[in-house]
C-alpha cells in the first residue's frame, strides 16, 4: 500500500524554520495503532492524520509516542496541504476534531489563519517541582485544559532556559509552556512537553490559545504579536476573540513522498 504524505514547516516563510509536521490526507482512517507508528517514524513533534466528512474534514493528531488532543501547526500545515497541494475551492476550510470540536483555517494571501477555542487557564501554586526543574521560580502558575503555563519577567530567562526534562516529564499534563513579555513583540514562549515524548516544540499553536487570552488582558490589547524562543524560532499574530483565538502564521513545503506499506 502507498500513501502520499507532505512535510511542512507550519509558522514559517521559509524552510528549515518553525515547526515541521507531517500530513497525510487519507480517504478513510486507518487503524489507531498504524497511525501512532507512522507518527513514531516520522519522529517530528507531530503528524497530522485527515480525512473529508463531507463538508469538513476531520483531523487527528499524534506525536511519536501517542495521541493528542489538539495541535496548532500540524493544523495549519494540513491546510496549508489541502490548498496549495490539493487544490481545496475557496479561502476556508473546516476541520472537525473528536476533542476539540470545530476548528476554522482561513486564508489571506500567504497567511493563514487558526480559529481555535480558548483555554481557560486557572492560577495555582508554584509546584516546587517547576522550581527546581527550571532553575528560577515563575512569578506566576496556571493550568489549563492539557498544558502549564508559568510566566517569568524577562525574555532572556525563556531564551536562556536549560529545564531538567526527567523533572518535568514528572509535571503532568500534555506540556509545560514558559512566558515572559517580549523586546521586539508582546511576547514570548517556549514549550516543553517530555511527557509527550518532546523536550521541545519548535513552535506550538495550541499553546496560544492560553497564552493569547492572559497577555491581552495584562497589556490591555485583543491583537498581539508573538514569538516562540525555539532554536528553531517561530512567529504568530494573535488575536483575543473571547471565546476563540485566532492564531495566523505562514507555512512552506519541505517535502513531498510515499508511505509504502
Amino acid at each position: 500500500m502507498k500513501k502520499t504524505i507532505y512535510q511542512v514547516d507550519a509558522f514559517s516563510k521559509e524552510v528549515f524554520k518553525g515547526n515541521p509536521a507531517a500530513v497525510c490526507i487519507l480517504d478513510q482512517w486507518p487503524a489507531d495503532a498504524l497511525m501512532q507508528q507512522i507518527a513514531n517514524e516520522n519522529n517530528l513533534s507531530e503528524t497530522a492524520f485527515s480525512v473529508p466528512a463531507g463538508d469538513c474534514f476531520k483531523i487527528r493528531w499524534f506525536t511519536p509516542e501517542m495521541e493528542v488532543e489538539l495541535c496548532g501547526h500540524a493544523t495549519l500545515a494540513t491546510a496549508h496541504v489541502l490548498f496549495k497541494h490539493l487544490e481545496h475551492p475557496g479561502d476556508q476550510i473546516c476541520f472537525d476534531s473528536h476533542h476539540s470540536g470545530r476548528l476554522n483555517v482561513k486564508r489571506s494571501g500567504d497567511w493563514l489563519t487558526l480559529d481555535f477555542p480558548t483555554d481557560r487557564m486557572e492560577e495555582m501554586v508554584v509546584p516546587e517541582l517547576i522550581v527546581t526543574a527550571l532553575l528560577t521560580p515563575p512569578l506566576k502558575a496556571f493550568r489549563g485544559k492539557t498544558d502549564f503555563m508559568f510566566v517569568f519577567a524577562s525574555e532572556s530567562e525563556i531564551e536562556n532556559m536549560e529545564p531538567d526534562f526527567g523533572l518535568l516529564a514528572q509535571v503532568g499534563g500534555r506540556g509545560v509552556i514558559v512566558t515572559a513579555p517580549g523586546n521586539e513583540v508582546d511576547f514570548v514562549s517556549r514549550f516543553f512537553a517530555p511527557q509527550s515524548g518532546i523536550n521541545e516544540d519548535p513552535v506550538t499553536g495550541s499553546a496560544h490559545t492560553s497564552l493569547t487570552p492572559y497577555w491581552g488582558r495584562v497589556l490591555g490589547k485583543k491583537r498581539l504579536t508573538a514569538r516562540q524562543l525555539s532554536s528553531r524560532g517561530g512567529e504568530l499574530l494573535c488575536e483575543d476573540m473571547g471565546e476563540r483565538v485566532e492564531i495566523s502564521g505562514h507555512a512552506v513545503t519541505y517535502m513531498k513522498g510515499e508511505i509504502i506499506f
